[in-house]
């Protein structure tokens, strides 16, 4: 796969699976726009940042910061890859959701990327082509207790996907979403202990959790040229989760 001369934008980039789709677009040849929530890690990152590389701050959640990033991303010239991942995650059973947290899932998880996709377009029709991804879930295949509204989310941003690869087709603008599985970004390391990953990876028919460089080649595909009629689907990277 070769991205010389492509521009990617990655939400959420900073790190995670955001941080490894950034790396390996880079190295086929991308140059990336990155977001991040904070201003100081912002301009720390820019100010080591390879050429190839530019960093954005940006709190999709607050409607102003969305705004101005949107109106942002209208104004640039071209952009041949929109990566929506930036997410957040607040697991309660249905008595215990408060309202903060619903507000929370549905405007990073769907609003923010449903109105990022829209200015993304604006750009991508000039050009008559373009691949937007949207990181989904497996919780939005299937659920568990205390996940209704991030499956919400994450349902919907499949059925996004799906819309805007009918709208957008006639563009030559493909648009997917990938659905991670269990994978090893600090989250999971910071939170579960080597015990309670081994007993997750035992649920996993291949018996492993996946690493997070192996979802960002999926996304590398969909968002290549080498995908040249994959539009309105949602691949599933979760090492057959979902289908035991």
């Amino acid at each position: 796969m070769d991205f010389t001369g492509k521009i990617a934008l990655i939400t959420g980039g900073t790190r995670g699976i955001g941080a490894a789709i950034a790396t390996i677009l880079e190295s086929y040849g991308a140059q990336l726009i990155i977001t991040g929530t904070q201003q100081a890690q912002i301009d720390k990152l820019n100010a080591s940042a390879p050429a190839n590389r530019e960093y954005w701050c940006v709190d999709v959640k607050d409607r102003a910061s969305l705004d101005a990033f949107c109106t942002r991303i209208e104004g640039l010239e071209k952009l041949d890859i929109c990566i929506n991942n930036a997410g957040t995650n607040r697991n309660n059973p249905i008595d215990a959701i408060q309202n903060e947290d619903i507000d929370a899932i549905l405007d990073i998880n769907l609003r923010a990327p449903l109105i990022i996709c829209r200015s993304v377009s604006r750009v991508m029709k000039r050009h008559q082509s373009g691949r937007i991804v949207n990181i989904a879930s497996i919780w939005g295949v299937i659920s568990k207790p205390g996940r209704s509204v991030y499956s919400a989310s994450k349902f919907g941003i499949v059925g996004i996907t799906k819309t805007l690869a009918l709208d957008l087709a006639e563009d030559g603008i493909l648009v997917n979403a990938v659905s991670p599985g269990f994978t090893m970004t600090e989250l999971l390391t910071n939170t579960l202990s080597s015990e309670e990953q081994d007993a997750l990876a035992a649920q996993v028919p291949l018996k492993r959790i996946a690493k997070p460089e192996e979802i960002a080649q999926a996304v590398a595909f969909l968002s290549s040229d080498a995908n040249s009629y994959i539009t309105g689907q949602n691949i599933v990277a979760d090492g057959g989760f979902t289908s035991a």
